[in-house]
């Protein structure tokens, strides 16, 4: 039977507009072609490949050292340098947690610098000599310089310029050449006998694990990441098998090796694991690896240079290509790193601290 009623229902379920649109399917491939094209655009930047994809981190500029030589203009003095840092990065982390360990607090001054995400900088806290980001500071050290501005940085107070830029000797300065002022000055992280072993396992390391898990997370291809994936858990595990029997890389010691792992392992369940798609394994999940690293940030003055809340808005809030919807994840939950480290079979009772 018809009615106006049912007349009214048709009328009003026929589109009055009947206006063309793009297909779906044409849409996701213009957007995808799009998307694609600027993050490989962005990344350029952001990470530097080679042909296959794989990520190449350049060289650090700075090389210069402190230290007691008659012709070296850099001299080891208390409140003479300053570390420049981001509380991000796990490069400028390990001179935080050498200077923590070796007690120069009162020594080196500290200043925090903050990643401006639009500009893809470092900015200052505050200004300091005329400069309000680090490519000025950097700037303000060599004129017309045009490198990359990274940290940790090695500031001369004395003479306004950088004394050096890499990490891996920021930490092996502040193990040694403030030993008359340093709280810790007998504690060698990186004694003579063992400095072929440290070394090894710092080369072992880098390539695989430090920065293994960027070549991961700033693979461009398939294969890239999945070469980078497989030689880092492969790291991973051959260390989990050392740590049965050592509390330490190098044994009952802690040395600059421990410094350079601890700080890519405290943020590997935080952001590896997810941002940078380190996912076949966390940390949490190795039985030595998981207390080998509660053991070293229960150490004295080492968990105090560990700013999580930092750490994940620097990465997820920052690294746009990766993460372009800037949503950082609520977790994890790292008050275990307080739990025991259950290695009580390891810890001998001279260990320096």
């Amino acid at each position: 039977m018809n009615s106006p009623f049912n007349k009214q229902a048709n009328s009003s379920s026929t589109p009055k507009n009947k206006g063309k649109s793009l297909p779906p399917k044409f849409i996701i491939k213009v957007g995808k072609t799009i998307w694609s094209t600027l993050w490989h655009q962005m990344m350029s930047k952001l990470a530097p490949r080679n042909k296959t994809g794989d990520y190449i981190r350049p060289a650090s500029q700075f090389r210069n050292f402190i230290d007691t030589q008659p012709d070296n203009p850099y001299q080891p003095e208390a409140g003479r340098y300053r570390l420049y840092v981001g509380l991000g990065c796990p490069w400028a982390h390990r001179t935080l947690v050498a200077r923590a360990i070796k007690g120069l607090e009162e020594v080196i001054s500290v200043a925090i610098v903050y990643p401006d995400g639009d500009a893809g900088i470092w900015a200052l806290q505050q200004e300091e000599f005329g400069c309000n980001s680090l490519p000025e500071l950097y700037n303000l050290a060599q004129p017309g310089y045009k490198g990359r501005s990274t940290v940790p940085v090695l500031w001369d107070l004395k003479t306004n310029t950088i004394v050096n830029n890499e990490s891996a000797d920021i930490i092996i300065i502040l193990n040694s050449q403030f030993n008359q002022w340093a709280t810790h000055p007998n504690f060698d992280l990186y004694p003579e006998n063992l400095k072929e072993e440290i070394d090894q396992w710092n080369e072992k390391i880098y390539h695989t694990v430090n920065n293994g898990v960027y070549r991961c997370g700033f693979a461009q291809t398939q294969q890239a990441y999945e070469k980078a994936c497989n030689e880092l858990f492969n790291t991973l595990d051959e260390i989990e098998q050392v740590l049965e029997t050592k509390r330490y890389l190098c044994g009952n010691q802690i040395t600059l090796a421990d410094v350079r792992l601890f700080t890519t392992l405290f943020r590997f369940d935080i952001v590896y694991y997810g941002l940078f798609k380190c996912n076949r394994r966390r940390i949490a999940d190795y039985e030595n690896l998981g207390g080998y690293l509660r053991d070293l940030y229960q150490l004295p003055g080492v968990a105090n240079t560990c700013n999580l809340d930092q750490i994940k808005q620097d990465y997820y809030g920052n690294l746009f290509p990766l993460n372009p919807g800037g949503i950082i994840p609520l977790g994890p939950d790292l008050s275990n790193l307080l739990d025991p480290p259950n290695r009580d079979q390891l810890i001998k009772i001279d260990h320096v601290y």
